[in-house]
């Protein structure tokens, strides 16, 4: 019997059976969370950058806005005092604040130390692995495929650290991650409805749930960090060019015209319109006391760059007779010029000792120290080195290099894949990885940091994870070809484990001899 349409289009994971999928998902995000959660107040500090994101989030919850601290307002936070610690005056904050009021929901539940500002990291990271299985398995079909891919992100060092530091990077990749997974699920929302509607679906765009739902994804993403803009634009850019795929595909007149009307401007509106209504909401807090930051700020060493205007008031309606949340608008407009003046002229002169072009970092040229405890003498700490050496203790942001090599060289795989054999999938990937590392050779002339990939690990790992499939097959009998899959595939699982049990003690603070550290330390630029 001919199948169907509608049966044709029916993604393959649908026919497996669903509760096997969540139930290995979910445990590889318990996995994933405890590994997360074990010791996280470990070291008790504010590691790198977490002295401005912790201590904003602590500001957020006391006073809906950031304001400034006093000088050893970090000792002063560690010893347990939270008494005289702002400034009258807002601090110049330089990134949106949705990942800083995430990491304020911790504080607020377990406290103003380590553990506490670290939380919302743990928590999102372990997420982020729930995630990645439902995302895979979306895209390639398979159960077995989607959790693989599931356990070579939990195993990979830098989602590792990033999920145990109060950063904002980690909740980018997690809102990136979302946002993507909305537009491959709407791909399969779209052909499925026009399936059953017998190809026509004239009206489908105007209710697109999942793009909806991506918009809103994309906007927390923007909400974050700003460069949740590129990821954006290039997914919505291909939801438009699948759409059209799809109209064509079930035989429609002119498919690349009516994508245009029926779907390029309602897909605009549904991921665009809803993102940026997403970020400007983001900034309620903000635009709340914008009478204060204008106050502080109408004349900051950053506009002396290009910003000729003074910003505008929001305390009282313009001659014009504009509202004062349209004014607030305005202010906020003005504080955002000066926030991209800061970060495109007034970085360009500085450096940073981590610092590392983005040509290095798919291969981990230039990993980042975030705490490094060195010369601990035999004896102390429990260290229990030969005479005439020592130990140490290190977190250093570095990925797990079997999951990074591998997907690197399965990236090239999937490019071809894509161009040659028209395979929608590894497009995703792609993709991916073009729109989350590409743009930051714009910025190569200022400081940036490895870490900043972590937005483009997922889709390494979905390139692996799918050239896994290719070389296992669809067939359950057995061949030499599937046996050889198998074997690979399996194999490359298995080192990544080895892996991340041999690099853990680097990722996690915990006591090394010298040597054992030089053993795990392969590269002078790893240092």
């Amino acid at each position: 019997m001919t199948p169907t349409a509608a049966e044709r289009n029916r993604p393959r994971w649908r026919s497996e059976d669903p509760l096997l999928g969540w139930v290995g998902a979910l445990c590889l995000t318990a996995l994933a969370f405890f590994l997360r959660r074990w010791h996280l107040g470990t070291p008790h500090q504010f590691s790198f950058d977490e002295t401005y994101y912790a201590k904003d989030a602590w500001s957020l919850l006391q006073h809906g806005y950031v304001r400034g601290y006093v000088e050893d307002a970090d000792k002063t936070i560690l010893n347990g005092d939270l008494t005289g610690l702002f400034q009258d005056g807002p601090s110049m904050i330089v990134h949106p604040e949705v990942g800083k009021w995430l990491i304020a929901a911790g504080i607020e539940v377990f406290g103003m130390d380590p553990e506490g500002w670290r939380t919302a990291s743990a928590v999102v990271g372990a997420l982020m692995v729930l995630l990645m299985c439902r995302f895979v398995r979306r895209v390639s079909g398979s159960t077995a495929i989607g959790l693989v891919a599931g356990l070579l992100l939990a195993v990979d060092g830098l989602q590792l650290v990033l999920s145990r530091l109060a950063l904002l990077d980690i909740f980018l990749a997690f809102f990136v991650l979302c946002g993507v997974h909305c537009v491959v699920a709407d791909r399969q929302w779209l052909r499925d409805r026009l399936s059953r509607e017998g190809g026509q679906g004239r009206w489908l765009a105007c209710w697109r749930p999942w793009l909806l739902a991506g918009g809103l994804a994309f906007g927390l993403a923007c909400g974050t960090k700003w460069s949740g803009a590129y990821p954006l634009a290039a997914f919505g850019l291909l939801a438009w060019l699948w759409s059209a795929g799809a109209r064509r595909a079930f035989g429609q007149r002119r498919p690349l015209l009516r994508s245009v009307v029926l779907d390029g401007v309602p897909a605009f509106v549904a991921l665009v319109g809803v993102a940026l209504a997403t970020y400007v909401a983001s900034w309620t807090g903000w635009l709340v006391h914008a009478e204060v930051y204008e106050e502080a700020f109408s004349n900051t060493q950053y506009t002396s760059y290009g910003g000729d205007d003074p910003w505008p008031s929001a305390s009282e309606p313009d001659a014009d007779g504009l509202s004062e949340v349209t004014q607030s608008l305005r202010s906020l407009w003005s504080y955002h010029q000066d926030v991209y003046t800061f970060h495109s002229h007034f970085l360009d002169d500085s450096s940073h000792v981590y610092a590392s072009k983005p040509s290095t970092w798919l291969v981990m040229g230039r990993p980042v120290g975030v705490d490094a405890q060195t010369d601990i003498q035999p004896g102390s700490q429990g260290c229990e080195a030969p005479s005439g050496s020592s130990c140490l203790r290190q977190v250093l942001l570095i990925g797990n290099p079997v999951v990074w090599w591998g997907g690197c060289l399965t990236m090239v795989a999937s490019l071809l894949l894509w161009i040659g054999a028209r395979d929608w999938r590894h497009g995703v990937a792609v993709v991916g990885l073009a729109s989350t590392w590409l743009p930051w050779f714009l910025y190569d002339d200022r400081p940036i940091f490895f870490f900043y990939a972590i937005t483009s690990l997922p889709f390494l790992v979905l390139s692996t994870a799918l050239v896994a499939g290719h070389l296992v097959g669809t067939s359950d009998v057995p061949t030499p070809r599937r046996t050889f899959g198998v074997v690979v595939a399996g194999s490359f699982t298995v080192l990544a484990l080895v892996a991340f049990v041999w690099f853990w003690p680097i990722w996690t603070d915990v006591l090394l001899t010298k040597s054992e550290w030089d053993a795990r330390i392969w590269f002078q630029r790893w240092i």
